[in-house]
């Protein structure tokens, strides 16, 4: 059963992000990618503090179980502190979830963003306490030197104010590696969003990494359904057959009736996920034929992304060929 929702409290200009690696150590980065995240954020009024164990690596690039959740921990119990950011993703932080007090975090709720696979951390968390988590830029997105300013305004909009906010379609958006040769970017006009299927609806949100998110199927920190809405994404590592087979997973989850709509985002060229596509994968599934289904949205591994409350609320409208998507609860 999902709890009652905890809205943590808002970011300030002038607070205190602790950094931490519940996924893969900030070992991984450059010295340079460092600086200009640092740099970033701090631009913005932030004052920075890194977990203690952040720089631990072993042989998958992590650290073990125990410096892990000693850092996240230590960020939601220190008053300091006033939001947490992961290094980056990877492929481990549900190996987190059974050793994570969660009593600690619904006592001192802290926003906590990052993407990828903080997918199973985010979406474990706010089952588990109520509180909203957030999927937005991680700590090494914002080293980004071109490209970023949508995803820094969308961030801003979630974790520092408390408005409902409607989310707009970015101009230009890139799937290229920025963090190899950032003064030769490659972009590209946005076609805007994909309506599947139009309709309206209204619902909290869940969802992420669709891998990370069906990783969490049959455990305690998957989320009941019932009226919801599901955002979506994948990496360069999915196809359409392997999206299909994880969408159809999803489907067959036993509260599935209660999904009121799927939002979509933007697959990277590799996985071939034109929009053709994915209008034939949606249009086999039955179950979807009722519910709003809307692709190629700001978020998931490609640039820029908005950033989605992870238990907040969602609107969706979408009829005669437009939509708009907002953001009630964040």
């Amino acid at each position: 059963m999902n709890k009652n929702t905890i809205i943590p409290k808002k970011l300030i200009n002038i607070g205190e992000i602790r950094v931490i690696a519940p996924v893969r150590s900030m070992g991984l980065l450059s010295e340079n990618s460092k600086y200009f995240a640092k740099e970033a954020l701090e631009k913005k009024g932030f004052r920075l503090s890194f977990g203690k164990r952040v720089d631990e690596t072993d042989e998958f690039m992590s650290s073990s179980v125990e410096s892990r959740i000693l850092d996240l921990h230590e960020a939601f119990s220190d008053d300091n502190i006033d939001a947490i950011l992961s290094v980056i993703g990877g492929y481990n932080s549900n190996q987190l979830l059974d050793y994570i007090d969660y009593s600690l975090i619904e006592k001192n709720p802290k926003i906590i963003c990052g993407f990828s696979d903080m997918t199973a951390l985010a979406n474990a968390i706010t089952v588990k306490t109520g509180m909203i988590t957030y999927i937005g830029p991680h700590f090494s997105s914002w080293g980004m030197k071109q490209g970023f300013e949508y995803s820094a305004e969308y961030f801003m909009k979630s974790c520092l104010k408390s408005e409902p906010f409607e989310i707009f379609s970015s101009s230009k958006w890139s799937d290229d590696p920025w963090y190899i040769d950032q003064e030769n970017r490659i972009f590209k006009e946005n076609e805007g969003p994909w309506i599947i299927n139009e309709g309206h609806a209204i619902g909290k949100i869940y969802g992420g990494h669709v891998r990370c998110f069906n990783a969490l199927q049959g455990t305690e920190y998957f989320p009941d359904l019932k009226d919801t809405v599901l955002f979506l994404e994948e990496d360069a590592e999915i196809n359409p057959q392997l999206f299909d087979r994880q969408l159809q997973s999803i489907i067959q989850q036993k509260d599935f009736s209660g999904v009121n709509a799927i939002l979509i985002g933007r697959f990277q060229n590799e996985t071939k996920m034109t929009l053709d596509i994915i209008k034939k994968i949606i249009k086999t599934k039955k179950e979807l034929d009722s519910i709003p289904v809307i692709a190629n949205l700001d978020f998931g591994h490609t640039t820029p992304m908005f950033t989605i409350p992870i238990g907040g609320v969602a609107q969706v409208n979408s009829e005669n060929g437009e939509c708009s998507i907002k953001i009630i609860e964040h």
